[in-house]
């Protein structure tokens, strides 16, 4: 048995930059899993079964509702170039909470020791859209607190933000905490978006407490996605109609 899940209580920010400006602050849960292990858990989490929490393959790695899990994520690294040997992958999700999951945003976190060498980001639109970003620095050398890394934006996640621009990656993680920034820049409009929390073992009183604090779990992360879009809309922001998603899975 390796060690326990993780339950990350963390916050997540955006702020949206250019002429009308917006922003807002939320709690979160995530746990981080290394899917490919057996690891200790509460009874009320499960893995690829009903509770109150849970982590299933299928919600992740490929297209929506149709994931593979982590042969998908390890076919990613595979075809870019990361040999497996050595290399231990564990994703960091918001769980289903009662059976129902959705996550803006996913990350499959690939470690060689103590050293973060990879990281898909996998973003899921309430478009029913997903698409994944891989990140890493030349060669696969360990990524840094002070490690830039950018991706151009291909996936249609707002309806008022343009497919254009760049995203700009940051990743810190520590034994106790993390924190991950993703910036879009475009010509000084876009989203700056960061999750940050702290680490610590997953227990079936967290988990009771993460639900009361609040309720609903991914639900209410749908939820609040539609209030925030109709607050921008009484804003003024101008509505994009949604375009076709790209054909390829990964950027």
């Amino acid at each position: 048995m390796t060690n326990p899940v993780e339950h990350v209580r963390g916050q997540t920010t955006h702020v949206r930059r250019g002429a009308l400006r917006h922003s807002f602050q939320y709690g979160v849960d995530f746990v981080l899993i290394e899917p490919e292990v057996e690891q200790q858990s509460p009874r009320l989490f499960s893995r690829n079964a009903a509770n109150l929490a849970a982590v299933h393959d299928v919600d992740h790695g490929g297209g929506w509702k149709s994931g593979h899990g982590t042969p998908w994520a390890r076919a990613v690294l595979a075809d870019n170039g990361l040999e497996e040997k050595g290399v231990r992958l564990f994703l960091l999700t918001q769980p289903r909470c009662l059976g129902y999951v959705f996550n803006p945003v996913s990350f499959w976190l690939a470690m060689r020791g103590d050293d973060l060498v990879a990281v898909i980001a996998e973003v899921s639109t309430p478009f029913k859209d997903r698409h994944s970003y891989l990140c890493h620095s030349p060669g696969f050398t360990p990524i840094t607190p002070d490690t830039r890394i950018t991706k151009p934006k291909a996936l249609h996640v707002s309806p008022f933000q343009d497919v254009k621009g760049d995203y700009e990656f940051a990743f810190a993680l520590h034994p106790t905490r993390l924190s991950i920034r993703i910036r879009h820049d475009n010509d000084g409009k876009g989203v700056w978006a960061t999750l940050t929390g702290t680490r610590a073992s997953l227990t079936n009183l967290g988990l009771i407490a993460a639900v009361l604090r609040r309720p609903a779990g991914a639900m209410r992360t749908i939820s609040l996605i539609y209030w925030q879009a109709l607050k921008l809309k009484l804003k003024g922001a101008p509505y994009r109609s949604r375009p076709a998603p790209p054909t390829h899975e990964v950027t």
